[in-house]
């Protein structure tokens, strides 16, 4: 790279919160959508008439937004929308993104220096006074946590359907669910196989939610059990006598050793015959440089709002933690139709 495109690079991370906040607010005050409705370009002064924002709001943003190749400036005041900005407007994964960025990671990044600094999540004071996220996840401002959950579900619901094909080849009658949440997989599971029971363990909070969302469906609720627990309390205990222990986007929730401490649980009163599956996105299993940088920037959203010590992990990281409590991985399974996913299937070692 020559030394003036470097240059350019620098001064683009300097402003960059400038293109992000002008991304959000072309979507939220409808000026990129308007814009995109007239492929051949729209004066400044017709998008103010169509969006009711005043021209000079409008001018400020699509100048900015064309310096940022999100549009482009067909003469001094038409501008059309370009790739990016299409792909800002329409892709469901960068909505999706932005949006979690916006409303529960923008204000606590502030804090990120100082989170790396104590080794906790000190941008979280901005919603409350927890020690982790998970703790207030139900007391969140709806929008916050409306954004919270619609980025949680997107990096698993599209995976459930190629899971629950791996997970039942073994024709499991039990299993528990580690880290439930909102009790998504549990519903799936028992809605895949009509005989299957599922246990959830999590914190009060999530499982008072799936409580209510579980509660709604007659023809499963029969089926899921649920148990509160605090995994990281030194004196609780993850029982035995499931077929299945699975955990989906539930580890990258904990430092190594936290993970290690977790399968230590597991391991103590799994039956001889168990599986346990853990289906993660894995940041060295991504098949797109997109899905790549989604997963390192997620890792600070751990660090500065979630609890200050955990990541998005490669699969190596993950396979060595695995190994180290007393596991070993029998088989990989990439779940390429999502692009995402990774589930590891692991014994207890003999």
């Amino acid at each position: 790279m020559k030394a003036i495109n470097a240059l350019y690079e620098a001064h683009k991370i300097a402003f960059s919160p400038f293109v992000f906040e002008t991304s959000y607010a072309l979507l939220e005050l409808g000026i990129l959508e308007s814009i995109y409705e007239h492929r051949d370009g729209i004066t400044i002064e017709n998008i103010a008439k169509e969006t009711g924002v005043s021209e000079y709001g409008v001018r400020v943003l699509v100048e900015m937004a064309a310096a940022a190749d999100i549009l482009e400036c067909i003469d001094e005041d038409t501008y059309m929308i370009t790739k990016v900005g299409h792909f800002l407007l329409r892709d469901e994964m960068t909505r999706v993104n932005l949006y979690f960025t916006h409303d529960v990671c923008y204000e606590g990044l502030f804090y990120l220096k100082e989170s790396i600094q104590k080794g906790k999540p000190e941008g979280l004071r901005v919603f409350g006074d927890w020690k982790t996220v998970y703790e207030g996840l139900s007391q969140l401002p709806d929008q916050v946590k409306k954004s919270w959950f619609e980025f949680d579900h997107h990096y698993s619901d599209n995976s459930f359907e190629d899971a629950l094909e791996v997970i039942f080849r073994l024709k499991p009658k039990q299993i528990f669910d580690i880290g439930g949440n909102t009790g998504k997989w549990a519903i799936a599971s028992t809605r895949h196989d009509a005989h299957v029971r599922v246990k959830m363990f999590d914190l009060p909070g999530q499982i008072k939610v799936a409580k209510e969302n579980i509660g709604s469906m007659p023809d499963i609720a029969s089926r899921v059990e649920f148990q509160e627990i605090d995994i990281l309390d030194p004196q609780s205990e993850i029982p035995g006598g499931a077929d299945v222990y699975w955990m989906s986007q539930f580890l990258d929730c904990f430092s190594e050793e936290e993970i290690e401490q977790i399968l230590l649980k597991i391991r103590k009163n799994i039956g001889p015959n168990a599986r346990v599956f853990i289906m993660e996105t894995f940041i060295d299993n991504q098949r797109f440089p997109a899905a790549t940088h989604s997963l390192v920037a997620t890792s600070l959203y751990f660090t500065v709002i979630a609890n200050g010590n955990s990541k998005m992990y490669t699969s190596s990281a993950m396979k060595y933690i695995v190994n180290k409590a007393g596991f070993e991985c029998i088989a990989e399974h990439d779940l390429h139709e999502d692009s995402f996913h990774t589930i590891l299937e692991i014994i207890p070692k003999l």
